[in-house]
C-alpha cells in the first residue's frame, strides 16, 4: 500500500518530518517549481483556526523573506493550503517555506554538556550579527532562544523564525497563553513579561539569557510555572555567572549583567554595542567583586514599589493562580532563631577581643620585613640591609610594574623573621612582549599556528563575504602586524567566508540582475537563457535563476532564464 504524496499549493512536496515544536512541525520538502530542497514549517491546527493570526503570520513571514544574511535562515515563501478536517470540512493549513539548514539546534548543544568559552562567545556573536542586520531592517525577533538557533556543520550560526513570534504575541492576551505558544518564558525580557510594547532591546535581553546559559549551563531564572519565571525576570537580580562557573571571567559577568538589566535603557542599545562589549572582554581588565556588586546594585537595586507593581501586573496578565517564587522566604521562627545565634556570636567575639592584649613589638632577635614593593631595586636592598636582612634578586616579567622596580618579596612585607634572613626580591624586567606576525592573506589555521608560536592566542573569528578571497583566508586582524604586545594577548580575526550572498532576482530586468551579479561585490559568472515557452516582455524580466537566494560559493556560475516567446 502506498501513501499519497502531500503537495502544498500544487508546488511544495512535503517529505519526512525533521522537527516538531510548540507552534509547528517542520518537514523536509521539495520546491517542484524551482527544483530545490527546502524546509517546510506547517502551523498547528489550533493556530491555523484563527483568521486574524493567519493574516498577521503571513505579513510577518513576508517581512522576514526580505532579509538575506548569512546568519539568518532564509524564508522563501509563505502560503496557505486547505485540507479536509475530521468533520469533513476544509480547514486552512498555513505554512512557510525556508532554507534547509544541516546542523544542530543550539539547545541540543547546551543539553549535551558544558560549552567551551570560545565557542559560547562565537555562538552569541553570530546571534548578535543576525540581530544587527534584522534590527536595521526594522524586524524584531521577540523569541531569541537556543531552540531558534542552528549551528551548521561548518560551525556557522543561523537564527530562524524571525517575525513569527510577533504574530503569536499579537494573538495572545496573557503571559500563560503566550508562553504556551512561543515556548519557554526563560528567555522573556521584563517588558515582554509585563505585556508592554517591545523593541530591539528585548532581543538583546534574550541574547543575554542565552549567553548566561552557555556560560553556566542553566538560565538565570527558573521556576515551576511560566508566571513564576516571568516574575523573576521583572523583579529579581541574577547571580553573576562566575559564581556558578569559576572559569567565567569577571569581565563577562559585567557584560551579562548589563544585558540582563531590567530597564531597557541600561542595556546595550543595539546589537553592535553588545558585540563591542564582548570584544572588549578579551583584552579588558576584569572588574573586582566589589565593582560587580556595585554594578548589580545599579542595575537591580531594590525597589519595593516596582516589585509590588510587577506582582499586580502579572496577576492581571495571567489567570494562573500558582505563581510563586522558586526560592520562598524562610519561616519567621527560623529568622528569629538566626538573629539570636548571631547576637550570641557577636557578644562572644567582642569579649574575646577585649581580653586580648595585642602587641606590635618585634622580638629583639627578630626583624620585620619592610614593604619595598614598587621601589627601585637598589633602594629596596638598602631598606633590607638596614634591617639586617639579605636580598636575593630574581628577575621576572611584569607589565604592571616599572622595569627595575620590585614586584613582590618572599616572605612578604611585615613578616617577622630572624636577623640575617634571606629575602627573595622579585624585580620587574617590564612586560614580556611578542611581535604580532603578518596574518592577512594566510589561512585561519596558519594564523592560529603563527600566533601560538609567538606566545599569542586566537580570539573571536568573524566571517565575512568577500568575492575575491577563498574561504578561510584572513582579511584583517584586531592588532596590526608588527605591533609589540604583551604575551598572551588575544588577537581577533576577520576571515573570508568563501561565499557571497545573492537575493531572489525573479522579476528583475535581466540586464540589471546580470550587472549586479557580475559586479565587484558578487563576481559571479552569469549566463542568460531564453525561454520561448512564455511570451517576451519589455524589458526582459528574469523568470528563474539556477541558484537559490542566500549564500553561494564565490565565482559560482548562475543561469538567468527569461521569456522570449511570442
Amino acid at each position: 500500500m502506498t501513501t499519497e504524496t502531500r503537495v502544498l499549493s500544487g508546488r511544495y512536496r512535503v517529505d519526512d518530518l525533521i522537527g516538531r515544536g510548540g507552534m509547528a512541525s517542520v518537514y523536509r520538502g521539495y520546491d517542484q517549481t524551482l527544483g530545490r530542497t527546502v524546509a517546510i514549517k506547517i502551523l498547528k491546527a489550533d493556530l491555523a483556526g484563527d483568521a486574524a493570526f493567519r493574516t498577521r503570520f503571513r505579513l510577518e513571514a513576508q517581512a522576514a523573506s526580505r532579509m538575506a544574511h548569512p546568519t539568518i535562515v532564509r524564508v522563501f515563501d509563505a502560503g496557505e493550503d486547505v485540507e479536509a478536517g475530521a468533520d469533513g470540512n476544509d480547514v486552512p493549513v498555513p505554512y512557510i517555506v525556508m532554507e534547509l539548514v544541516h546542523g544542530r539546534l543550539l539547545k541540543d548543544v547546551i543539553a549535551a554538556g558544558p560549552v567551551p568559552l570560545d565557542d559560547a562567545l562565537r555562538y552569541v556573536d553570530g546571534i548578535l550579527e543576525a540581530l544587527e542586520y534584522s534590527h536595521r531592517a526594522g524586524v524584531v525577533h521577540r523569541d531569541i532562544k537556543p531552540g531558534n538557533v542552528m549551528i551548521t556543520e561548518s560551525g556557522r550560526i543561523k537564527v530562524m523564525d524571525f517575525g513569527i513570534a510577533r504574530a503569536v504575541s499579537d494573538s495572545s492576551s496573557t503571559v500563560a497563553e503566550t508562553t504556551a505558544i512561543v515556548g519557554t518564558a526563560a528567555y522573556f525580557s521584563p517588558e515582554q513579561a509585563k505585556g508592554e510594547s517591545v523593541d530591539a532591546r528585548a532581543d538583546l535581553y534574550s541574547t543575554g539569557v542565552v549567553l548566561y546559559e552557555l556560560l553556566t549551563g542553566r538560565p538565570p531564572f527558573r521556576g515551576d510555572t511560566p508566571v513564576a519565571v516571568a516574575y523573576q525576570h521583572v523583579s529579581e537580580a541574577p547571580v553573576a555567572p562566575s559564581e556558578l562557573n569559576e572559569s567565567v571571567p569577571r569581565a563577562l559577568d559585567a557584560v551579562v549583567l548589563r544585558a540582563l538589566a531590567k530597564d531597557p535603557f541600561q542595556r546595550p542599545q543595539d546589537a553592535a554595542g553588545f558585540r563591542e562589549d564582548l570584544d572588549a572582554t578579551v583584552e579588558g581588565k576584569e572588574p573586582t567583586k566589589r565593582q560587580l556588586s556595585a554594578l548589580s546594585n545599579e542595575l537591580y537595586g531594590p525597589n519595593p514599589r516596582q516589585a509590588a507593581e510587577t506582582a499586580r501586573s502579572l496577576r492581571q496578565l495571567s489567570t494562573d493562580t500558582t505563581m510563586r517564587r522558586t526560592q520562598p522566604g524562610p519561616p519567621v521562627a527560623w529568622i528569629w532563631a538566626g538573629v539570636a545565634v548571631l547576637a550570641v556570636l557577636l557578644i562572644s567575639v567582642l569579649l574575646w577581643v577585649i581580653q586580648i592584649q595585642p602587641s606590635s613589638d618585634v622580638p629583639s632577635t627578630g626583624r620585620a620585613i619592610p614593604n619595598v614593593v614598587d621601589m627601585p631595586y637598589d633602594q629596596a636592598v638598602e631598606e633590607l640591609e638596614n634591617e639586617d636582612l639579605v636580598a636575593k634578586r630574581v628577575d621576572i616579567p611584569d607589565a604592571a610594574t616599572a622595569e627595575g622596580s620590585v614586584v613582590r618579596t618572599t616572605p612578604g612585607a611585615d613578616t617577622s623573621v630572624a636577623a640575617g634572613q634571606e629575602v627573595t626580591v622579585y624585580v620587574s624586567t617590564g612586560a614580556d612582549t611578542a611581535t604580532v606576525p603578518t596574518l592577512e592573506g594566510i589561512t585561519e589555521s596558519e594564523a592560529r599556528s603563527a600566533l601560538e608560536s609567538t606566545g599569542l592566542s586566537l580570539g573571536l573569528v568573524q566571517r565575512r563575504p568577500d568575492p575575491a578571497l577563498a574561504g578561510g583566508v584572513v582579511m584583517s586582524a584586531s592588532v596590526a602586524s608588527g605591533t609589540e604586545v604583551a604575551k598572551g594577548t588575544t588577537v581577533n580575526l576577520v576571515v573570508a567566508s568563501g561565499t557571497v550572498v545573492i537575493v531572489n532576482y525573479e522579476g528583475y530586468p535581466v540586464d540589471v540582475a546580470q550587472r549586479e551579479l557580475e559586479s565587484d561585490d558578487k563576481q559571479l559568472v552569469v549566463t542568460t537563457q531564453e525561454d520561448p515557452a512564455c511570451p517576451a516582455t519589455t524589458p526582459s524580466l528574469v523568470k528563474t535563476q539556477s541558484l537559490a537566494p542566500g549564500e553561494v560559493p564565490i565565482h559560482s556560475e548562475i543561469t538567468l532564464s527569461y521569456c522570449s516567446g511570442s
